[in-house]
């Protein structure tokens, strides 16, 4: 099982297309303790869009 306080957490990242489209990916808390923006391919839309950190 993973600690509260892990290191590196696992990320829910949402479209900003408003698809409801995600992925999951983990984070360095340590390295980028923001919220992740990363530009990727929504299948929905059929072209790259931001996707935001959820929590």
């Amino acid at each position: 099982m993973a600690k509260r306080n892990d290191l590196r957490p696992i990320v829910k990242l949402r479209s900003t297309a408003g698809t409801g489209y995600t992925y999951v990916t983990r984070k360095n808390r340590r390295n980028n303790p923001d919220r992740l923006v990363i530009r990727k391919y929504d299948r929905t839309v059929r072209t790259h869009v931001d996707f935001r950190e959820e929590r």
